[in-house]
């Protein structure tokens, strides 16, 4: 089995009281996507958080490509390769689709080197950010605004803001949230274009969605993993329909 990209051990994060993630283990690896479900409060989006840098850790362990990362700040790991999403849309509304990614990639530029360019002619920063949207599926829509994109649309945009930054990890936080049934399926379809070059964690609440797409589950409830492996295994247990599907076991 290959190396994790990404992993952590023992990760904690204590909120006063509240232990939100408590001595969780996560492996995600190159060419894999890595589905996390669990309940509303489970911990999930604690966990892309901490994996991110948003939050930092309360003890454990983060290491990207076998260096400790815990204590970095998000920039540096985006800087590392760590890209993420956000539940909610995060996008320049009022700038064409272009204009957002090349910001986006305008973001991996020396600062020296930065300064003493047209950022808008900058040839590496349009490089990536145009190599970005066609990722995406949205090569064909560069100059459009991008407050007039579909929901759905918009959705792809953030992530072909994150792949101008040319990240090695995919951080993804209910990407399909709030799509219609057609933009799900262009969702998925990118999603599991992507899952071949990158290490993808993936947290959705559409479990057709997971199970169509996910190489490996992990079920969190109450902060802690219940339970980790191939799709098949997580559907047969018994444990995680009792916690999480709402099923009894036999």
């Amino acid at each position: 089995m290959a190396e994790p990209v990404l992993g952590a051990a023992g990760l904690t994060r204590r909120f006063g009281g509240l232990t939100a993630c408590d001595d969780v283990a996560i492996a995600l690896r190159r060419g894999e996507l890595h589905a996390l479900l669990g309940p509303n409060g489970a911990g999930k989006s604690t966990l892309i958080n901490l994996l991110s840098g948003d939050l930092r850790p309360s003890s454990g362990s983060i290491r990207f490509k076998g260096t400790e990362i815990a204590a970095m700040a998000p920039d540096r790991r985006s800087r590392l390769g760590i890209g993420r999403s956000y539940q909610k849309t995060n996008i320049f509304p009022a700038f064409t689709v272009f204009e957002n990614a090349r910001l986006a990639a305008q973001s991996r530029r020396p600062r020296p080197l930065a300064l003493a360019l047209d950022a808008a002619r900058d040839p590496d920063s349009r490089r990536r950010a145009q190599r970005g949207l066609e990722l995406a599926g949205l090569d064909e829509h560069v100059e459009r605004q991008a407050g007039a994109l579909s929901h759905g649309e918009q959705r792809q945009l953030e992530i072909a803001m994150v792949l101008a930054t040319e990240p090695e990890v995919l951080l993804l936080d209910e990407p399909l949230a709030g799509m219609g049934a057609e933009e799900s399926v262009r969702m998925v379809a990118l999603l599991k274009r992507l899952s071949s070059e990158h290490a993808i964690l993936l947290v959705e609440h559409d479990m057709d969605a997971v199970f169509a797409l996910a190489d490996v589950i992990t079920v969190m409830v109450n902060g802690q993993v219940l339970e980790s492996g191939p799709p098949a295994q997580i559907r047969a247990s018994v444990d995680v329909q009792r916690a999480y599907l709402g099923q009894d076991g036999d």
